[in-house]
């Protein structure tokens, strides 16, 4: 953490208090005075029934030892947990104290349009001081979430979960339930960030290569075999250490609102099972997820069950949900640890069968980096891994790299351009799921991969009638992000016929790994040879990835179809999708 560390933060201090407080919101240690603090012990409110009055307001918070004000509903972050039933029809008074617009997105929840809560396409937003209702028949269950969708509204607090009770019982029962959410906080303006980031797009990079890893390199390599590596990547004029835009040098890691200090604990009796509901509400973080010396079998991807799988550990992108069971046969302490995919820090919890006990934390992964596979796509990753040190120049014509237009033998006609809103092509995009991504490959551990993910119940669109391939663009230096090189600013509408069967190809031109979401209708993820094999609300797509979902365009209206990174929507990848 001591590489580069942008001006104005003093992490040492602020991880000293992390350390000293007693959780999430925390009081106490005169760290703030006044009564609005809640307690990491208070029990997170549960609301249930069929009608909600939620209130849409500001909390004094201190989560680092700075005093902030967070953006919150009924004075909870997380919001409060929201019980419904399925079949049932809800209704949601929803009030807004704040001095601005705001709004609630009911993600993964399939309802009508104006129900879907983004300001400009499906209503207008909730003006300051005024109200607005939702009511909508809930015909689906499992683990989802709610998230303001007014710019960054939720960066500052404005989340929380959602369980929806199956009909006819849970599929796969268990002794617990808890819900497990996960998210980014930051003491920082979120506009200071977003200006940042413009200005210098690896502004909160602490891992960037020094000489001393060149040394290295050289030591174990040889200087010919270093020098290529650094030349290569120049050239490109990327970092193979750009994993994500933001780190923990603006972040702070939390689990239902407590810091990894507070340690949020949820306990069990031994050999009973405990169903986790892992929600990853963060705004810009992927989180690598385990327990460790604990099996987990995972049951639901997206609120929609799966065939169990069980695993080691499992990545979980921005927006996603997975349910998981665990059996703790012991009179012991578990450790839930969650990891950011760059390595500079954790959210942590706890399992337990009494209240105080804890178990070791064990240390952060080594800071993995980006190999020339993860650039170049339809690639071996592992004869790729940029610490093999073996590089071959004569790959690089399957990427067009900044300023070129390199298409491959098998790429299309047409030539992969780049230019001001797009540094980077991939002419031969891998399609395979089954790899778990960049710092979980090989790591000695059984790890989640799409290609794991089977649906129980059959798709909603048995065949497909035309196919649109869209592609995952940027210019990191200029932090410009879109849909085919066109940012949401200047770009015209998707638009699908009421009632047809569409397949969306992705791929992933840029360096970054994208959730991408699209409102209102179900992804259904295809594997490679075409059979449909899981049903999501928030798809992964990796560096140089080609990932095809299929849609049923069977909900009229005007809906959201973005990367679930937030600032990379506000930055423009961003489109409107039209059924008609």
């Amino acid at each position: 953490m001591n590489k580069q560390e942008p001006r104005g933060f003093q992490l040492p201090r602020r991880r000293f208090v992390q350390g000293l407080a007693l959780g999430g919101v925390a009081a106490g240690l005169g760290l703030w005075r006044g009564n609005a603090m809640a307690q990491a012990s208070t029990p997170r409110a549960e609301l249930r029934g069929n009608h909600f009055e939620l209130e849409i307001g500001e909390l004094p918070v201190d989560f680092t030892g700075r005093k902030r004000i967070a953006t919150v509903v009924n004075g909870q972050l997380p919001a409060p947990l929201l019980r419904w039933r399925q079949g049932d029809t809800v209704s949601l008074r929803v009030r807004n104290r704040l001095k601005v617009t705001s709004s609630i997105h009911w993600h993964g929840i399939v309802l009508p349009a104006d129900m879907d809560g983004v300001p400009g396409l499906s209503f207008e937003g909730i003006p300051a001081g005024g109200e607005y209702t939702y009511r909508f028949t809930v015909n689906q269950s499992g683990t989802y979430w709610y998230h303001s969708h007014s710019r960054f509204q939720e960066q500052t607090g404005l989340l929380g979960p959602i369980v929806v009770e199956p009909r006819d019982g849970e599929r796969y029962p268990a002794d617990r339930d808890y819900v497990v959410m996960l998210n980014d906080w930051t003491d920082l303006d979120p506009e200071t960030i977003y200006a940042n980031l413009k200005k210098q797009s690896d502004y909160y990079n602490v891992g960037k290569r020094t000489v001393g890893d060149f040394m290295h390199d050289t030591h174990r390599a040889g200087i010919a075999k270093a020098l290529d590596d650094r030349r290569m990547w120049n050239q490109m004029r990327m970092d193979p250490t750009d994993l994500a835009d933001v780190s923990s040098v603006a972040y702070t890691y939390l689990t239902n609102g407590c810091t990894p200090a507070g340690n949020w604990t949820g306990l069990f009796n031994a050999g009973e099972k405990v169903q986790l509901r892992f929600i990853n509400g963060s705004s810009m973080t992927f989180f690598d997820v385990r327990i460790p010396g604990l099996k987990m079998t995972v049951v639901a991807a997206d609120g929609q069950a799966i065939e169990p799988v069980s695993v080691d550990e499992f990545r979980i992108g921005t927006a996603e949900t997975y349910d998981v069971i665990v059996q703790p046969s012991a009179d012991r302490a578990w450790t839930i640890f969650a990891q950011s995919m760059d390595r500079t820090g954790y959210a942590r919890a706890t399992l337990a069968p009494r209240a105080g006990m804890t178990a070791d934390v064990p240390p952060l992964d080594p800071r993995p980096l980006l190999s020339m596979g993860d650039m170049m796509g339809a690639m071996d990753h592992g004869s790729m891994d940029h610490h093999a040190m073996g590089h071959d120049m004569s790959g690089m014509d399957m990427m067009a790299m900044p300023g070129m237009a390199m298409p491959h033998a098998n790429a299309p006609a047409e030539p992969l351009k780049t230019g001001p809103e797009v540094d980077m092509r991939v002419a031969t995009p891998r399609g395979n799921l089954d790899d778990p991504g960049v710092g979980l490959r090989d790591n000695g551990r059984r790890v989640l991969t799409y290609a794991d993910l089977h649906a129980v119940d059959a798709p909603i669109s048995p065949q497909v009638d035309r196919e649109m391939t869209l592609r995952l663009t940027g210019n990191m230096e200029r932090y410009l992000w879109s849909f085919d090189g066109t940012r949401y600013s200047g770009a015209e509408p998707l638009r699908l016929r009421y009632g047809e069967h569409v397949r969306i190809v992705l791929v992933n031109d840029t360096m970054m790994t994208h959730p991408i979401h699209l409102h209102g209708m179900w992804s259904e993820l295809e594997s490679p040879d075409g059979t449909f094999q899981v049903r999501k609300h928030t798809v992964m797509v990796q560096p140089a990835q080609r990932v095809a979902y299929r849609v049923s365009a069977d909900a009229m209206g005007r809906w959201a179809y973005h990367c679930h990174l937030l600032y990379h929507m506000e930055a423009g990848m961003f489109r409107e999708v039209v059924v008609a």
